[in-house]
């Protein structure tokens, strides 16, 4: 049986929110959960590393790092990492994601790795494409064979709730929440900035 995935509010807003703040460059980060009773990943929420990186650099090392003691800090894990591209068409996983996602996995083994799909974003759909390895060493990456398709009913990936791609291109559109979003890139430029958290962009009643 396929392991169920769910990636909730904050996790899927923050993620979203990286996209839309940086829409012509590389962003990624990681998402930081728990496994579920029945052997469930749920993804609670998402720290953003980057968004203009082209290796595994020294900076991408602190801040995968720093987000791995965050996680442990609330009793959580790293359960996954996720990315976007330049090209809004190019849904592939770069080497150097899967290279983080391979070290995910080797901490957590039902680790998965999310690309997103920006030529979706608008179309109520979850615009995300899911990588998932059989193995942690020397790990394979692949988009998911997994029918129905990803996070529709029935699906083993989900949103919690489903309405959620709607309600994230709200808030960019609407309230321009995206713009008060900062990553790990951001922090080093204004220590203010709290790129492991950011609360100041995600509203309370989600």
């Amino acid at each position: 049986m396929a392991t169920k995935y769910t990636i909730t509010a904050p996790a899927y807003i923050k993620l979203f929110f990286h996209l839309a703040k940086h829409p012509h460059q590389r962003v990624n980060g990681v998402l930081i959960g728990k496994e579920t009773p029945d052997g469930g990943v749920e993804a609670t929420d998402a720290i953003p590393l980057l968004h203009h990186w082209t290796s595994l650099s020294p900076m991408m090392e602190i801040g995968l790092d720093l987000a791995g003691q965050h996680a442990d800090s609330l009793g959580l894990q790293v359960v996954g990492y996720y990315q976007a591209c330049e090209r809004a068409e190019d849904t592939s996983l770069f080497p150097v994601g899967e290279k983080i996602a391979t070290r995910i996995k080797q901490g957590f083994n039902k680790a998965v790795a999310f690309v997103l799909d920006a030529s979706q974003i608008g179309a109520e759909s979850a615009a995300l494409v899911p990588y998932t390895s059989a193995t942690a060493a020397n790990a394979s990456w692949r988009t998911s064979t997994t029918t129905p398709k990803p996070f529709t009913t029935g699906s083993p990936y989900q949103l919690s709730p489903n309405t959620l791609p709607a309600k994230a291109v709200s808030l960019v559109r609407e309230q321009k929440l995206h713009l008060k979003f900062g990553d790990f890139d951001d922090h080093l430029e204004d220590v203010a900035i709290d790129w492991l958290r950011n609360k100041a962009c995600v509203p309370t009643e989600l």
